[in-house]
């Protein structure tokens, strides 16, 4: 239970409180929050990136203390969406938890082609198939606070449920267009278990549903930019109060791109969802990168 004064959803996944009561967990056993402690980071979405629109000023609280996101994309059935990873990423920056890209169904799909993309930003990366061994993963987990982000249909609930079997999270299917069903519902904080010859803290997960976009609306157009960190030296040549779109004709970051200092398809991504800010970007896809062959467009 929660006391009264702290609200019905004052409370998140990864919250630490202070209870009173009776804590002994025995069946009919009860106890009450009382209090939040501080919180060390907090990983917010918002339904759009419009802040003008209802959608865009509903910020959800994702998760509390997390220290990791793990960025669930497969390589295949569905394809994977640079420009979602690229939302993810610019969460994680702006919630200061560091990012790391989980690949799945590498039995489908080579990594090369997402992993070219993130060249610059010397991005961690796991690859998983089924029959890998989680051994390489475990280790990014361990003594860490992880929380799970994906599209529906990528693996992710197969991940949790071998990483913790106990944990028996629904699995679904990728339907014939490669969208996945959603099959988690709620986000769940998961003890790993303890592994052999180890006596360190294995860490947590936190498994989310299924989710079709990341909206930035709580970023702020400056902090959008540091999810792009191989396109912020090029900003230093830019002229005052430069807002890095298109239409700005001494934007440095044209010539930084043109002069293969990064990813044309990075600033599309960058500026596109500069455009979603101000409602002229398209919410219903916005994990789609235009032009980007990774992006199943």
């Amino acid at each position: 239970m929660r006391a009264r004064e702290l609200g019905r959803k004052s409370v998140v996944v990864g919250d630490r409180v202070s209870l009173v009561g009776d804590t002994s967990g025995a069946p009919g056993a009860l106890a009450r929050i009382v209090r939040i402690a501080e919180r060390r980071s907090v990983l917010r979405r918002t339904a759009e990136d419009d802040a003008t629109t209802a959608e865009g000023r509903l910020e959800r609280v994702v998760v509390a203390n997390a220290d990791q996101l793990v960025i669930v994309s497969a390589l295949a059935d569905p394809p994977p969406r640079t420009g979602f990873i690229d939302r993810c990423l610019v969460a994680a920056y702006d919630a200061d938890i560091e990012p790391l890209l989980c690949l799945t169904k590498a039995d489908l799909a080579g990594p090369e082609a997402v992993l070219g993309y993130y060249t610059e930003l010397e991005l961690p990366y796991v690859l998983i198939r089924p029959d890998s061994d989680l051994a390489a993963l475990r280790a990014l987990l361990a003594g860490r606070v992880s929380v799970l982000v994906g599209h529906s249909g990528v693996g992710k609930s197969t991940l949790v449920n071998r990483l913790v079997p106990e944990a028996d999270r629904a699995v679904g299917t990728v339907s014939a267009i490669g969208r996945g069903r959603h099959t988690s519902t709620s986000a769940v904080a998961l003890r790993l278990p303890p592994q052999p010859d180890s006596d360190g803290d294995p860490g947590w997960i936190i498994d989310t549903p299924g989710v079709r976009s990341f909206g930035l609306a709580h970023v702020s157009a400056e902090s959008l930019l540091h999810g792009f960190p191989d396109l912020v030296e090029a900003t230093v040549d830019c002229p005052a109060n430069c807002q890095h779109t298109a239409e700005e004709a001494d934007c440095a970051l044209d010539a930084w791109v043109a002069s293969g200092k990064a990813d044309p398809r990075r600033l599309a991504s960058y500026r596109r969802l500069l455009a979603s800010r101000s409602g002229d970007g398209d919410p219903r896809e916005p994990e789609r990168n235009p032009g980007d062959p990774l992006a199943g467009s």
